[in-house]
């Protein structure tokens, strides 16, 4: 066989549907939250919009534990849209008002669901960050401002390090049965050419390494190994041949699955996944007698799936 496989210990944590997740950070846990929550997990995914540098995430944790409540004087206008810096542009809107509903409406909802949160997957993408000048303050997205308004530097791992010892001490007295999944996306960023994109990297694994020594309740996931090793050929990326291609994600999530999910879950997600093409499904001819038959089936089967798994009532 071509290929070097990378050897993943079964964990012995388990992800079931009764568990509740929130993924932070770049396009990658953004790809596994999407997955889960197609499959009726309970996921909340990137609630600031997708995050790329560790310091970012931390920032927009500490906003949800703090259950922040933004005002206009967290926000930017520039040319007619209203912004935040801890924000991806989907939050972006053309009047103050709706940029802070859609934050605020977001982040009400995210510290709520923090606080049962079972599982955090944490995605890093890059060490390099960008501060803004005026504050000094790391941004979570520059949003296409002139470079001049930012200084570009490459985190260290003494400094990833320490701001997480710092945030997962605090998580540890307040959510103790929280479980942190980190992980680096396989994606990459070449701006500054091959050897920068390594040492970014290389940082980010570096800094994992020394968090996961130190807390018990860390762990790492190696969809940048897989994406490297196992799927070492363009034809398991994009066309930009940076990003992961549809085939790698599923291969990833496939291996993510095996790791942190019984036997038993994964057969009842693939119940799941048959139901809803079921529910999903768009006939021609609507009010045709087999696709009344057929719609008679399918709510017949979810019927007894949550009469099965009674903790499905309120996912469909």
């Amino acid at each position: 066989m071509f290929q070097t496989q990378i050897d993943i210990p079964h964990s012995s944590l388990e992800i079931m549907y009764e568990s509740r997740v929130m993924t932070l950070g770049s396009c990658f846990s953004d790809n596994i939250g999407r997955k889960m929550t197609n499959a009726y997990f309970q996921a909340d995914i990137n609630p600031f919009g997708v995050l790329y540098n560790p310091v970012s995430i931390l920032n927009s944790i500490e906003l949800i534990l703090q259950n922040k409540q933004f005002t206009t004087e967290d926000l930017f206008e520039n040319n007619s849209v209203w912004q935040s810096f801890s924000h991806s542009s989907l939050f972006s809107d053309i009047s103050a008002g709706g940029c802070l509903n859609k934050i605020n409406d977001h982040l009400l909802a995210s510290s709520l669901a923090f606080q049962q949160t079972n599982f955090l997957l944490i995605t890093f993408g890059t060490a390099w960050v960008f501060e803004e000048k005026e504050s000094g303050s790391v941004v979570s997205n520059c949003h296409k401002l002139p470079a001049n308004r930012f200084v570009r530097r490459r985190l260290s791992v003494d400094e990833i390090m320490s701001g997480y010892k710092a945030l997962l001490l605090k998580l540890q007295a307040l959510l103790p049965n929280l479980h942190i999944i980190f992980t680096v996306s396989p994606i990459r960023h070449f701006k500054d050419g091959a050897h920068e994109n390594n040492l970014s990297k290389s940082t980010l694994l570096l800094a994992i390494a020394e968090i996961q020594e130190q807390f018990q309740q860390v762990h790492y996931f190696p969809a940048y190994e897989i994406q490297l090793d196992e799927l070492r050929d363009y034809r398991f990326y994009a066309s930009d041949m940076m990003h992961p291609s549809d085939v790698a994600v599923d291969y990833i999530w496939s291996r993510f699955l095996e790791t942190y999910f019984s036997p038993e879950t994964i057969q009842l997600m693939k119940e799941l996944e048959q139901l809803n093409a079921g529910l999903s499904h768009r006939p021609l001819h609507p009010g045709s007698v087999e696709f009344l038959k057929f719609k008679e089936s399918t709510e017949k089967k979810k019927t007894e799936l949550v009469n099965k798994y009674p903790f499905l009532s309120n996912r469909f």
